[in-house]
């Protein structure tokens, strides 16, 4: 049977759905991704995307961490794709009762979708480390330098950098995937720990996996699809 078929009966057969999506459900979008050749982390760089994007650097030398943090992470102008929008009709219908995304480029939000666990954080979600007040996104990217509040404190983004803890609502996604009756795995490579581990939480009944290349879960899956996400979300009802 073809494979769009079959993953639209799975859908049709399914009251419970939860979708779990990273960097490649945005890259349609015009964002990049972190693991691809044309990735985040085979940019050619002095240092690593992941000292960059850590904890260690930006309380040692945020100045440093925003000019990358800026240069990379901005994606206030970027738009829904096909996914998201496909993602907003299944929550619409009653079928998909949460999201679970490693991205913090907040366009689930912004396609209108309700029930998203945003366990990296989201550039949409700043806070003063001194005084805790909020500050938008438009604000940070805006700032020359490093983001100061108005009480002088330094302004981080509430993003999960490398070194740091997951966020309260990981557990949310947890309790999510073990509820679930179908989960849709899709542009991740499911090796970065722990969010990886979610998938084997999952005892429902349709485990789907649908990514460009294969990952380190797909013998445990009833689908796989190794395809673009645009070509394959634009296909289903």
């Amino acid at each position: 049977m073809n494979k769009i078929k079959l993953l639209q009966e799975m859908i049709d057969n399914s009251s419970n759905i939860v979708f779990f999506g990273g960097a490649g459900v945005s890259t349609d979008s015009g964002i990049k991704d972190f693991r691809s050749k044309d990735g985040l982390y085979n940019m050619k760089s002095k240092y690593s995307a992941e000292y960059m994007l850590s904890k260690d650097l930006f309380y040692s030398d945020p100045t440093a961490f925003y000019e990358y943090y800026k240069n990379n992470l901005n994606c206030l102008d970027v738009l829904p794709n096909a996914t998201h929008k496909y993602l907003k009709k299944l929550e619409d219908k009653g079928k998909l009762k949460a999201i679970i995304t490693q991205n913090i480029d907040g366009l689930h939000t912004k396609a209108g979708n309700k029930k998203v666990y945003e366990i990296h954080g989201s550039i949409y979600n700043n806070y003063c480390l001194k005084c805790h007040k909020f500050y938008s996104a438009d604000y940070v990217f805006s700032a020359k330098d490093v983001p100061q509040c108005n009480c002088g404190g330094i302004i981080k983004p509430d993003v999960v950098l490398y070194g740091e803890m997951l966020p309260e609502c990981f557990i949310d996604s947890q309790e999510a995937i073990m509820k679930a009756d179908m989960l849709i795995v899709a542009g991740t490579s499911l090796t970065v720990e722990p969010a990886s581990s979610l998938v084997r939480l999952f005892s429902g009944k349709y485990l789907v996996i649908i990514n460009n290349d294969k990952t380190p879960y797909d013998k445990m899956a009833n689908l796989v699809i190794n395809d673009n996400l645009k070509k394959v979300f634009s296909q289903l009802k």
